[in-house]
């Protein structure tokens, strides 16, 4: 199409310029010749300083956000796939090269955006110090009292640490940004950027605590440790600062892998201030500074009240599975123009057990087979799910369940159908991705007829009772195809019984609940047209906000100060900068999503209660040898157990069954504990596993 690809090439080329700048940026020609220039022919009544600096940093990435919205609206049913030649070269790109390691594992393409990264506050750090100790040299730049040059480069060291950290701190909200336009255009999902998130924290905070432990040392040794109280009215507010560092270092610390894992509610309620992080960082830096971060934070702030617009309606649940295996399956009623892609997530919200937590949980359900419901698999694993399956499984169970739904985000487009063959690795509640792509794979087969990859599930469970996730397979209701003709095979093993124990055996129970006539089917927040919504919203919002403080910076601030940057405050302006977009988000937001809860609602009523109770079943025989077949499920599943094989006492040999599956093109989907996607990366990276595309499915970084 004409469209897309005109589209695509603009965002190529705003992209390629916004990194010109960037290279451009701490060089001695930028920073003395050509911002001077741009700052002279504009017209800074309206905007001052800070309107260059929005004009360099901040509206080129707004730009891309925008024309990204409307790319992913055009291509949004799908696009062509790569050529068997592109599949090979994207592969080579993908494959894993870093295996150990704190990191994780790193493909070569992550590894050079990563080295591409360091590479440009390297540079931004020598460039900028260098000009300075030039100008220290020089005598341009006032020494201290004693004529100590080192002191004054001392300085010069810490403020420069400062700004990188600035710049670091610039891509720390992308990553984050769930329903970001800019993630999916280049293929990656919200909760497949978060190791991104976590690597460029860690990268800021080193940045800024080395910038602040440097100024204590230079305010020490010059005897003047009295700036750590200073709030200047129109320079650098120190105290700002101060206080911003040590809600970072909350964050930092708390976010420390085995701490977070032992302590996930602190680390959880401890990451919320990164509210007053932010806000006393601008009153640090001042606006102009924070022009810098403002982009990403910016659309982060656009997704953050979308979330919380969603996150008020009470979504109908309709009723809930629980397995013998303490694990339980929700199903919700949905808008049938709500469209996912599978492998998806939702967050969940359940304020009888926790009003401030909200839990990822994988789709398995499909929104082209189930077009009025929607499925989630929850295992009994921490404390909060372990309430929720306590709540259900209790024999007063409530006839209704308070439940909140933010989402869904995920991959835009079904990646995997470009491979000849999957192999499908899961550990334990891992298996549940896997069923929304099988899900996908028999739509595609019964509905449209189109060509579908084979198929290789290997999940390994610890106790046999697990054994009855297999049940979530395949809808309850039944589906219109022979699955022989899916291709698919299933290996499945349990570690830590020889044998069958009898616990299988527990039939599934199934409760129905009364929903309110004010629980509402789960919808998007901005309808099926959200790319355009989403486009519309950072347009007209940041217009909005240019227009207001052109308004308050021509007629309130241009009186007072003259551009001086002498006698109006930076910390006010920084206020009235931040008031003024939140103000416009929110304003925006909110009819957007009015607008589009009138169209939910109206769909909403149509919409009965159609989920009736889920037959009970059960895995009811087994054979005592280690290779068995099943043969004793519904009717609706017997097809799909005659393919699946049981083993007992027996961990899979991955590398075997990896390296000995046939095909040109195998994608290799991993979703379980990290020790597992270890494990199938360095299969998937070796020199006899050409064949074999790796790609990991997990929230556990």
């Amino acid at each position: 199409m004409v469209i897309p690809w005109a589209v695509k090439t603009m965002l190529g080329l705003i992209f390629l310029g916004y990194l010109i700048i960037w290279v451009l940026t701490p060089t001695h020609l930028w920073c003395t010749n050509w911002v001077l220039v741009l700052h002279a022919r504009t017209d800074t009544k309206y905007f001052g300083w800070q309107g260059v600096y929005m004009l360099i940093y901040t509206f080129p990435v707004l730009l891309i956000a925008v024309f990204a919205c409307l790319y992913l609206h055009l291509t949004k049913n799908g696009g062509k796939y790569p050529s068997k030649a592109e599949r090979k070269r994207l592969a080579a790109w993908k494959r894993p090269v870093l295996l150990k390691g704190s990191l994780g594992v790193v493909s070569t393409l992550e590894l050079i955006f990563l080295s591409m990264f360091l590479a440009l506050l390297v540079w931004c750090f020598s460039n900028y110090l260098s000009n300075d100790y030039q100008e220290i040299e020089k005598g341009v730049v006032t020494v201290d009292s004693d004529g100590r040059r080192w002191v004054q480069k001392l300085r010069g060291f810490g403020l420069y640490l400062g700004v990188v950290g600035n710049i670091s701190c610039g891509f720390l909200f992308y990553p984050v940004t769930r329903g970001s336009s800019i993630l999916p255009l280049v293929g990656l999902t919200s909760e497949g950027s978060i190791k991104y998130h976590i690597w460029v924290g860690h990268i800021t905070m080193i940045f800024f605590t080395a910038h602040g432990l440097t100024f204590l040392l230079y305010w020490a040794i010059t005897n003047d440790l009295v700036e750590v109280l200073k709030w200047d009215k129109t320079e650098i507010s120190n105290v700002a600062g101060e206080i911003a560092l040590v809600f970072g270092l909350a964050l930092w610390i708390t976010a420390i892998p085995r701490l977070r894992r032992k302590m996930f509610e602190l680390f959880f309620y401890t990451h919320q201030l990164y509210a007053l992080f932010m806000f006393f960082y601008i009153l640090h830096t001042g606006f102009t500074g924070f022009t810098v971060v403002l982009p990403g934070f910016y659309l982060f702030l656009i997704d953050r009240y979308l979330r919380f617009l969603q996150s008020r309606q009470k979504v109908r649940l309709v009723s809930a599975r629980l397995l013998p295996c303490e694990t339980l399956e929700l199903n919700f009623s949905k808008s049938p123009g709500l469209n996912y892609c599978p492998s998806s997530i939702v967050f969940i919200n359940v304020p009888s057990i926790s009003s401030l937590q909200w839990h990822p949980f994988t789709i398995n359900s499909n929104s082209n087979l189930e077009a009025d419901k929607l499925s989630v698999v929850i295992k009994k694993e921490g404390t909060w799910t372990a309430k929720l399956y306590e709540i259900l499984a209790s024999p007063s169970t409530v006839d209704r369940l308070e439940v909140s739904l933010e989402g869904p985000y995920g991959p835009v487009s079904v990646d995997f159908l470009r491979h000849d063959s999957l192999v499908m690795v899961a550990g334990g509640s891992g298996i549940t991705p896997m069923m929304s792509i099988i899900r996908e794979l028999i739509f595609r087969k019964a509905t449209l007829n189109c060509p579908t990859p084979r198929i290789l599930l290997l999940c390994a469970f610890k106790h046999s009772a697990d054994l009855t996730m297999l049940e979530l397979l395949l809808p309850a209701s039944g589906v219109p195809i022979n699955i022989v003709q899916l291709q698919l095979e299933i290996k499945a093993f349990v570690t830590r019984e020889k044998e069958p124990s009898m616990g299988y055996k527990n039939q599934v129970r199934t409760i129905c609940f009364k929903p309110k006539p004010t629980d509402m089917p789960f919808s998007a927040v901005l309808g099926p047209h959200s790319w355009l919504w989403l486009g519309a919203i950072i347009s007209t919002s940041f217009v909005l906000f240019l227009i207001i403080m052109g308004i308050i910076g021509r007629y309130y601030i241009y009186p007072i100060d003259k551009n001086t940057y002498e006698v109006f405050s930076t910390s006010s302006r920084a206020v009235l900068n931040m008031l003024v977009i939140c103000a416009v988000i929110i304003g925006i937001a909110s009819i957007a999503t009015l607008w589009n809860k009138r169209q939910n609602a109206r769909e909403g009523k149509q919409i009965q209660n159609i989920d009736a109770p889920t037959p009970t079943t059960s895995l009811s025989s087994w054979a005592n040898d280690n290779d068995i077949e099943l043969e004793s499920f519904p009717q609706q599943h017997n097809s799909l157990m005659q393919n699946t094989q049981v083993h007992f006492g027996l961990r899979p040999d991955l590398k075997k069954m990896l390296l000995e599956y046939e095909g040109s093109s195998t994608g290799v989907l991993v979703s379980g504990p990290s020790e597992m996607r270890h494990e199938v990366a360095v299969i998937c990276s070796s020199s006899s596993a050409g064949n074999l595309h790796y790609e990991a499915i997990s929230f556990n970084w």
